[in-house]
């Protein structure tokens, strides 16, 4: 039995500006034709202006039940939260 094609996340952008979001996975031979195939899959429409394809072995990522151990407390730094800081007028996206 033949291995299963490598697996891939898919990352789009929806307008200039915003930050990618992960929409979806699929499986493609390499990271060319993945991106063919996202494009086919998530963006048929003009949904986005810019995607990112991800071999799904290469992310790196903690684990839910080290989240205390993991991420700091950050209860007496508010600067670090953005509802710190005053938005200026005329940004809609941020």
């Amino acid at each position: 039995m033949s291995e299963p094609m490598p697996l891939f996340e898919v990352f789009v952008r929806s307008k200039r500006g915003l930050e990618h979001r992960h929409v979806g996975s699929l499986r493609a031979q390499d990271a060319e034709m993945a991106m063919q195939y996202a494009r086919e899959i998530y963006t048929r429409r003009q949904e986005g202006v810019s995607l990112w394809v991800v071999r799904s072995g290469d992310i790196v990522a903690s684990q839910e039940e080290d989240a205390a151990a993991f991420f700091d407390p950050a209860d007496d730094k508010p600067y670090r939260q953005a509802t710190y800081y005053d938005l200026p007028e005329g940004v809609k996206n941020l």
